[in-house]
């Protein structure tokens, strides 16, 4: 179960953002699914995916 969590620097390098930009999402209401342990934030692999699905652009629908 815990292979497919990524701490917030983890899943900050697949999203090729920076770990701020995340905190800063995560307090405005944007980006990623995440879980909250204490202080600690992970998100799941299937989320950072369905994230990045939802950024996706076709250019032929412009």
């Amino acid at each position: 179960m815990t292979d497919d969590l990524f701490d917030e620097d983890e899943a900050a390098k697949i999203l090729r953002q920076k770990p701020r930009t995340l905190t800063v999402w995560r307090s405005t209401g944007k980006g990623p699914r995440f879980l909250k342990l204490g202080r600690r934030v992970f998100y799941r692999k299937e989320w950072l995916t369905d994230f990045l699905a939802t950024c996706e652009v076709d250019p032929s629908a412009r």
